[in-house]
């Protein structure tokens, strides 16, 4: 018998903290820059997100999330056998987030690590949680996304700080006889590693390089539309179907310009689009589960749907996960 993967459980948790459009202007406004409502809304889509509290970290929000996902499933943690966390702001340097909700959550023996591939970092976690389930390396898996990065955000550059949100979204995949990841391809290029990074490290005690997000907009939305139309196609089409097989888009929420885009270029209708970039604004790796979960939980997404997830982020990386829910 063929071993396969599905996702039987979402999940997803957000810091109690929101800041409104209204609010930040108002924050930035205090340190000299100049913004607003519209000009936020205008140009990203957003018009609010969730902040982490200062003793809040990506391994909370995660722990909650899978908590969630476990609960959705009707199943314990005792079950799972292995747990990977996607995340650029894990809690400490080691060990990894994975690890520390492995804890939280009371079990031990199975695998658990990160993945650091930024905003492609969920769907390269998922991409690996269904190989190592269908060679029989696991049978049960939990997939998160978690984030703080306010944590890494320069609040005196108004091109960056209105972009970003905290949260944690997840999944809980187990080994099954039927097809429920059909798909996934997953790449990167390093030439373009320039054009978002956080390019500081610790080192001697002190932090050496620059400890803030960085960003080339134009460079960004130009790679990015055009990456997630490939691969897009190029997973469809690994898994023996078309773009009509299509019933739900989620892709990374980073900004309502580049969702609708990617949507017109694929001729998939706005309703089919999953968005939840103006609630949560861009959480990174977190943002594809967290609108999964969002979408599974109002009745939009249910059992049969084929859901298209797809991921693009600094490094340059990019990927995406075909699914059968």
């Amino acid at each position: 018998m063929n071993i396969h993967s599905r996702i039987i459980g979402t999940g997803s948790a957000l810091p109690e903290r929101v800041v409104t459009n209204e609010q930040l202007s108002r924050e930035l406004a205090e340190r000299g820059l100049e913004t607003s409502d519209e000009w936020i809304v205008g140009r990203t889509g957003i018009r609010q997100r969730h902040i982490a509290s200062p003793e809040t970290s990506s391994s909370m929000l995660a722990t909650q999330a899978a908590r969630e996902a476990l609960s959705a499933a009707g199943v314990s943690a005792e079950s799972v056998d292995l747990i990977i966390v996607a995340t650029s702001t894990p809690d400490y340097v080691f060990p990894s987030a994975a690890c520390l909700v492995q804890k939280s959550l009371g079990i031990s023996g199975g695998a658990a690590f990160d993945v650091q591939a930024v905003c492609s970092g969920f769907v390269y976690g998922l991409a690996t949680a269904d190989a190592m389930i269908r060679t029989g390396m696991a049978k049960r898996a939990l997939v998160i996304g978690a984030e703080v990065f306010s944590r890494i955000l320069d609040w005196n550059d108004r091109g960056t700080c209105v972009l970003f949100g905290d949260g944690a979204g997840a999944v809980l995949l187990s080994a099954d006889s039927r097809p429920g990841i059909l798909a996934s391809k997953l790449h990167a290029d390093g030439r373009y590693e320039n054009i978002l990074r956080t390019a500081g490290n610790v080192s001697g005690g002190g932090i050496t390089g620059h400890p803030f997000l960085t960003m080339d907009g134009p460079a960004v939305f130009k790679l990015a539309v055009s990456v997630l139309d490939s691969v897009a196609r190029e997973t469809v089409a690994a898994a023996g179907l078309t773009l009509d097989d299509v019933d739900w888009l989620i892709p990374h929420q980073a900004n309502l310009r580049i969702l609708q885009a990617t949507g017109r270029k694929l001729g998939l209708p706005a309703e089919r689009v999953i968005v939840t970039v103006d609630r949560h604004a861009n959480t990174s790796a977190a943002s594809i589960p967290l609108a999964l979960d969002v979408a599974v939980r109002d009745g939009r997404i249910k059992a049969g749907d084929r859901v298209l997830m797809e991921g693009v982020g600094g490094g340059f990386t990019w990927g995406a996960v075909f699914v059968q829910m």
